[in-house]
């Protein structure tokens, strides 16, 4: 007999409720409910037998670039487009033993296949101290042939429906919010984290990005370094001022390449657009993450989010693939400077056409875009329209 888990439970904003348990391997498990939630606030317990977690990877340093690059050989053996018969993110059922034990709004998970974690720099709740652990930003800097550190952090799968097929652009607002509120909650969470540096949500859509699992999910990675990209922001930004991103953001709001703007929220395709189809959406107020927007800005962001993402479905017949980033201000660095924004990018060109990094691209990173940022955004405000024309249920465009 499995008595039912522990429910560790409170209400965070917009009347969402958080429950968080672990499963049987000891992982964290967080069970978000919808404010119009329909769920009872039991849920049942992971029976399960499980091996043991996988080792933590080790990072190795790439000393022309000076990125550090995770061996993760667990991920090697990852579930590959199952049935939804065999749907590991799907509520449990006496033929499916997936991962979330319970019926569920939204529930968030530690990976089983994380390519950084479980190990911490110190022991914390189940997490044991990692052997050579990185010693902060100073020593991940440091250059040398040879170097190797344990991969800290962590990875999450935010499972945004317990529907099997779906995106986030398929939800209701109400289940939008839910995400969101989530996705705050989990970065103010695990920015406590020892020897976390950087946080970042996100969502693959599509197999043609390499997506493995159709259910409607994303996912969080907390990295143990300021990322690359990041990096070379705060770099820009100490060669410009430190209020670039709003000048960023006064520019394209005077732009042609402006998608929509709300109250809180603008979107628009970049001045240099890399991807056919790219578009940001960022905060009128300077905020670092999305554990700092605050109510109001997360209740706008659900509708336009869903918008946006709408707009993009609609431009052609079939769904486009995308990687929808949540690019976040570094948790020790930056906070002041880099402002939180959504990037959206899409390698689709054409209805029958992908954009493949070659050459000169994947090789020497050097871009070469083929749609013009003006023409792309003046598409997707078409699109968008087309999608308002045609309203859901839940008041979100279709």
């Amino acid at each position: 007999m499995h008595s039912l888990p522990e429910l560790r439970t409170e209400t965070l904003g917009a009347g969402i409720v958080r429950r968080a348990t672990t499963l049987a391997d000891g992982r964290d498990l967080i069970y978000y409910d919808d404010a119009d939630s329909t769920l009872g606030a039991e849920r049942a317990a992971d029976t399960r037998t499980l091996d043991a977690r996988p080792d933590t990877a080790t990072m190795r340093l790439d000393v022309l670039s000076g990125d550090w690059i995770t061996v993760a050989a667990n991920r090697q053996n990852r579930v590959m487009m199952p049935g939804a018969d065999a749907d590991p993110l799907a509520p449990q059922t006496p033929g499916n033993p997936s991962e979330v034990p319970s019926l569920y709004d939204v529930a968030v998970f530690e990976n089983r296949s994380p390519a950084f974690g479980p190990a911490l720099a110190e022991a914390t709740g189940a997490a044991p101290q990692a052997p050579n652990a990185p010693r902060g930003l100073d020593d991940l800097a440091a250059l040398g042939l040879g170097r190797t550190r344990t991969s800290v952090g962590r990875c999450e799968v935010v499972c945004f429906s317990p529907e099997h097929s779906g995106s986030f652009g398929t939800q209701s607002v109400s289940r939008a919010r839910t995400v969101i509120e989530a996705w705050a909650d989990r970065t103010a969470a695990i920015s406590r984290l020892p020897g976390i540096e950087q946080i970042f949500p996100f969502e693959n859509r599509g197999e043609a990005i390499g997506v493995t699992l159709p259910h409607p999910h994303g996912q969080i990675y907390a990295y143990p370094y300021v990322t690359p990209r990041t990096t070379r922001v705060l770099e820009s930004i100490d060669r410009t001022a430190p209020d670039l991103f709003q000048r960023i953001l006064e520019s394209e709001q005077e732009s042609e390449r402006v998608v929509f703007r709300g109250e809180h929220w603008t979107a628009f395709v970049p001045f240099a657009a890399r991807w056919p189809l790219e578009v940001h959406l960022m905060p009128h107020r300077h905020v670092p993450d999305l554990a700092e927007t605050t109510k109001e800005e997360r209740d706008e962001l659900a509708p336009l989010y869903l918008r946006l993402l709408r707009g993009v479905d609609a431009l052609y017949d079939t769904p486009t693939p995308y990687i929808a980033a949540w690019h976040q201000a570094p948790v020790h660095v930056g906070r002041d400077t880099v402002r939180l924004h959504l990037q959206l990018t899409s390698p689709r060109r054409a209805a029958d056409k992908l954009k493949f990094l070659a050459g000169s691209e994947a090789a020497m990173w050097a871009w070469a875009a083929e749609v013009p940022p003006e023409l792309g955004a003046q598409r997707l405000r078409e699109a968008i329209a087309r999608t308002s024309q045609h309203p859901n249920d839940d008041g979100a465009p279709a």
